[in-house]
């Protein structure tokens, strides 16, 4: 039988990420777009379903490329809400230290589920607490990310540095440099798709400068070589960072990623704010995809990632939420607004405006994860597809829908369809008992923190 076609007819605004016209639509058979139609154009073929979008603003999925999902069972816990990087890292660690395959899953559950409700249908995790019975931490994740039918990029990451070697993590957080190399060469054997369409992706992640050896860094850039997938860790968060790796290693952060074999297309590295001149054009030159993480920057008070001096040098740039204890939600859609004010405040109103900053949201993003088939709306991409209604009293009096969006405060999308299929109607998840995992998670959370 031949797949379904599905017109999404004349939507009340669309975003392609790439200029083409849409105004008049889409058309969705056997998961990706084979048809754009301009305003007052019809399909060149019958189709099987219609959806009125006339009351939707259509985007692309939005991606996220930096997250923790285990995180979300750690939000707004007092001792931390009025901390830096390097304090509420030490205060979480011994918490996050308790955690259990059944919390991480339920925590990873909540996550996803708050993106996908948010309008994103791709998202990146950085997992690196492999404390004993959670070895099998990305596993658990593997199977949330199929249930709820999103796409994932879920990173191996890894602590080998701890306290008593000079690093900042406690000793039972970390692990023997074989036992992670060794286990992210399995999770690539067992789970990563290549091609356009791929569900489930694996990369190697060392969780930063302060937390893993030189060896671990040289040798998962070596095996990521070898096997062929992207490379992610945080650098460049703060000037605490900064004076660690000057104090470790005599480099400061990009000569330190150039010193283990990171300076490359491969890598895309969260938050990159504290980077001068030369360290920017470094990036640019060699390709190195920054994720700007907004609402985790201002709620730490790291500083502000410089998006244009690095798009200038020829770095992409995409956007995450990063993790739930340091925003403290899982929305894209929120954190496109976030990008968009805190990027005024450092380039100005007329140079950061509400296309940019979608457009990190989505093609600037599936760059940074080295994906051409998703983040924008045209013949031959993915149907990963979000829209949002504007029938609140929010958006009422507002003139110019997409601008609406960011400026009025979107925070939910009405319908969100990935590879062709509808995983949100009505703005719920099909299938999913929200209240039940919302119970579920809560009771999970007052666990950890009692422990």
């Amino acid at each position: 039988m031949p797949a379904i076609r599905i017109w999404l007819k004349n939507p009340l605004a669309v975003f392609t990420a790439n200029d083409l016209d849409a105004r008049g639509g889409l058309v969705v058979q056997g998961g990706v777009i084979v048809e754009m139609l301009a305003a007052g154009q019809s399909p060149a073929q019958p189709c099987d379903q219609v959806f009125d979008a006339r009351e939707h603003v259509l985007l692309p999925g939005m991606i996220n490329t930096h997250h923790h999902f285990y995180q979300t069972l750690t939000r707004a816990w007092a001792p931390v809400v009025n901390q830096p990087l390097f304090p509420w890292l030490k205060t979480l660690y011994p918490v996050w230290a308790r955690l259990t395959p059944e919390k991480l899953a339920l925590a990873t559950k909540v996550a996803l589920t708050e993106l996908l409700l948010s309008g994103c249908t791709t998202a990146a995790d950085h997992h690196y607490l492999f404390p004993d019975g959670l070895e099998n931490a990305i596993d658990v994740q593997v199977q949330s990310v199929r249930e709820l039918g999103m796409r994932a990029m879920l990173t191996r990451g890894s602590m080998s540095l701890g306290e008593a070697d000079g690093g900042l993590p406690p000793q039972q957080t970390v692990q023997q440099g074989h036992v992670i190399l060794e286990d992210s060469q399995r999770l690539i054997d067992t789970y990563h798709e290549r091609g356009d369409g791929a569900q489930i992706q694996i990369a190697l992640a060392p969780c930063s400068p302060f937390s893993v050896t030189t060896e671990i860094m040289s040798e998962s850039a070596v095996l990521a070589d070898k096997l062929d997938v992207r490379l992610h860790t945080h650098l460049a968060e703060t000037l605490d960072e900064e004076d660690f790796c000057l104090q470790r290693f005599g480099l400061r952060t990009v000569d330190y990623l150039d010193s283990v074999g990171w300076l490359g297309p491969r890598t895309w590295l969260a938050h990159g704010i504290h980077f001068n001149e030369q360290e920017t054009a470094r990036l640019g030159e060699a390709g190195t995809g920054i994720c700007h993480c907004p609402s985790s920057n201002m709620r730490l008070a790291s500083g502000i990632c410089p998006t244009l001096d690095l798009i200038a040098a020829g770095a992409p740039v995409g956007l995450g939420v990063d993790g739930s204890a340091s925003n403290d939600a899982s929305n894209m859609i929120l954190e496109a607004k976030q990008a968009l004010y805190l990027q005024r405040l450092r380039y100005g109103a007329e140079k950061i405006t509400p296309e940019l900053a979608l457009g990190w949201a989505t093609k600037g993003s599936a760059k940074l994860l080295g994906r051409s088939d998703i983040g924008e709306l045209a013949v031959g991409k993915q149907a990963d597809l979000a829209l949002f209604k504007l029938d609140e009293l929010r958006f009422s009096g507002s003139h110019d829908p997409l601008s609406a969006m960011l400026l009025c405060g979107a925070d939910r999308a009405d319908r969100v369809m990935i590879g062709g299929q509808w995983r949100v109607i009505d703005g719920q998840v099909e299938g999913l008992d929200l209240k039940g995992l919302i119970a579920d998670h809560r009771q999970a959370a007052a666990e950890l923190i009692k422990g």
